[in-house]
């Protein structure tokens, strides 16, 4: 009973921040994490750390679903335009944060184990809030297809770029040869189980869409899809947004019109998930931690915002993506949640066996969960500003902003 209990204060606690944040023209997302911020580690601590550890299966599934949705919007012949400049911005958004952060942070610190790290763990990007913002204003459009394509694409490449600075970061800090196949092995092995897993679930259910016409029908074997995937996923330590990203990729593409119900079903369904998850989320932020943050935090900061910015301008620029593109990506590309801290977690549990490696993965998890606060605040409204300026947000809404 408590278990019930705990959900439904969630849910009403979300609902009230939602609506609060709504008054100060925030998107709502914003005010989902504040309400859990209120009633978390931070706050009232009513929601504490071991019981959203509990919950995690929750926030799984969660991301599970954003993937899903992600993947319901990339139809390949609606992106045969975009679809150069998606992996080019991608590519260049990412090692732009990389490069900027890594570099600033070996000219402060003089450590280059260290700046490897924090370089990659910036590159991440988090897809829940920006998405949960683009549903919200109804956005339709080329910075929004963009948006959602790269988002995606982010955390495949996020997981390579941290495959590699890890391993060269461990090989620095504990001695001993540098093995390129080591380094790509782990990474390679993510990405590719995770599109193979989503390809197969993806294809056997659009087999059987095709057959079904009732959207009741249609619901329980998405649904039922989507907790295969994620099942498999975490069973064989894939990526679980990835896999079910690639399994809504395959769905649409493979039967478009049938799959439509089952889209809209799944989406009917999911908004109390994604005010669960994001109560969640801001019960987990410590703020205590942000006073810690000094020079090393500032420095991140700042860097990952421009290394994003300049990247996805870049990377727009060079594919010859819409103007409205290159002015507006970065804003909609800050957000920083569970790859980052998921990375973050595995730099503590792995570097924290060397001895010269325990500050390391201290500062990476301290550092990373502080910013994830601030970024997952300002993330959120830049990623709407960014909206309404490129004229693509449903016009019933421009009084909210």
């Amino acid at each position: 009973m408590e278990f019930f209990l705990i959900l439904g204060f969630m849910l009403v606690v979300g609902y009230a921040g939602g609506k609060g944040g709504g008054k100060f023209k925030a998107p709502q997302v914003v005010g989902y994490i504040v309400a859990g911020v209120l009633i978390g580690a931070s706050g009232l601590n009513l929601l504490t750390l071991e019981i959203s550890q509990d919950l995690k299966a929750l926030s799984n599934f969660a991301l599970a679903l954003i993937g899903f949705s992600i993947g319901g919007e990339l139809v390949f012949y609606r992106l045969k335009n975009l679809g150069r400049s998606i992996i080019t911005i991608s590519i260049l958004e990412s090692l732009g944060a990389f490069f900027l952060v890594g570099l600033s942070v070996w000219l402060y610190t003089g450590n280059v184990p260290m700046a490897l790290i924090f370089g990659a763990l910036a590159s991440a990007t988090a897809p829940a809030a920006t998405v949960d913002v683009l549903w919200e204003c109804k956005a339709k459009g080329p910075l929004t297809s963009t948006l959602f394509a790269v988002v995606g694409i982010d955390d495949a490449v996020a997981l390579i770029i941290y495959g590699f600075a890890a391993s060269i970061a461990k090989v620095m800090i504990r001695g001993g040869e540098l093995s390129l196949f080591q380094t790509i092995r782990v990474p390679a092995q993510e990405i590719v189980g995770s599109v193979a897993v989503g390809l197969v679930v993806g294809f056997i259910l659009s087999y059987f869409v095709k057959q079904i016409r009732n959207r009741n029908e249609l619901f329980l074997l998405s649904l039922g899809a989507i907790l295969i995937c994620s099942g498999l996923a975490h069973s064989y330590h894939l990526s679980i947004i990835l896999t079910n990203m690639v399994l809504g990729i395959t769905l649409i593409n493979l039967a478009e019109v049938a799959s439509r119900q089952a889209f809209r079903a799944i989406a009917d369904f999911t908004p109390p998930i994604y005010v669960l998850f994001f109560v969640l989320v801001g019960a987990r932020l410590q703020v205590g931690l942000l006073p810690q943050l000094g020079v090393l935090g500032g420095i991140y900061i700042v860097m990952r915002v421009m290394g994003k910015s300049f990247g996805a301008y870049t990377g727009a620029r060079i594919s010859h993506a819409t103007p409205v593109v290159r002015k507006y990506l970065g804003f909609g590309l800050l957000s920083q949640a569970g790859v980052a801290i998921g990375l973050a977690l595995e730099t503590w549990s792995t570097f924290s066996a060397y001895p010269e490696g325990v500050q390391l993965g201290m500062l990476a998890l301290n550092v990373i969960t502080a910013t994830t606060f601030i970024f997952q605040i300002i993330g959120p409204p830049l990623t709407k500003y960014a909206i309404f300026k490129a004229g693509e947000a449903n016009q019933d809404k421009l009084s909210n902003i």
